[in-house]
């Protein structure tokens, strides 16, 4: 009998001694508006989008990229971890810079129908990221939303996500808004207002 405990003792000692195995899934916070995309790039469409504070579930990253599996209120899609933070190794860190202790996820393109296939977008170049400091509060005349919106101009992709002041490299065009200070471009299909001085994005229209 005595034996019998000090194998079941023994066990318990190795068990307890392998490493935790890595977490299903984490909880992670949105430091500004953030899109939601349907796959992991800035080339899928927006799907949906977590506020700004707003808590989503990360199920995992994938290897080698910025791009993540999230969960937000039952809307499931791709959001780019630069801009999510989350509560790793007892610190508060962003999850870009963690990603070796996120869990592995591969995407799987969906399978496409004969004759819907879309040509992929060009990667242009790469969003600058915002310098620290408040969010921008910017709110513009409904009149130039509405110029921006009914005047579509051709997209731009670059890698990142298109936040709030973020900004554009020098080789990508803005064209003005008749009648206002204001210069526009479609970044990964999304309007933005840019200031052109500092060419950062201080509007986005969603």
């Amino acid at each position: 009998m005595q034996f019998k405990s000090t194998i079941f003792i023994a066990a318990l000692t190795a068990a307890a001694a392998l490493p935790a195995p890595a977490s299903a899934a984490t909880i992670a916070t949105a430091i500004t508006p953030l899109n939601i995309r349907s796959g992991p790039g800035p080339q899928y469409s927006i799907v949906g989008a977590i506020p700004g504070r707003g808590r989503a579930i990360v199920t995992g990253c994938i290897q080698g990229s910025l791009w993540c599996q999230v969960n937000y209120n039952g809307r499931q899609g791709w959001a780019y971890s630069q801009y999510l933070t989350a509560r790793l190794a007892g610190r508060s860190l962003a999850v870009a810079e963690a990603m070796s202790a996120m869990p592995t996820v591969i995407y799987e393109a969906p399978v496409e129908t004969v004759g819907t296939a879309v040509p992929t977008p060009v990667i242009a170049g790469t969003l600058i990221a915002p310098p620290a400091g408040p969010p921008l509060s910017l709110s513009p005349p409904a009149a130039v939303g509405s110029y921006v919106v009914s005047h579509p101009l051709a997209p731009v992709y670059l890698n990142g996500e298109v936040v709030e002041g973020v900004g554009l490299p020098e080789d990508v065009a803005l064209a003005p808004v008749p009648g206002f200070d204001y210069q526009y471009a479609y970044i990964n299909n999304q309007p933005v207002l840019v200031e052109p001085q500092t060419r950062r994005v201080e509007y986005i229209y969603r």
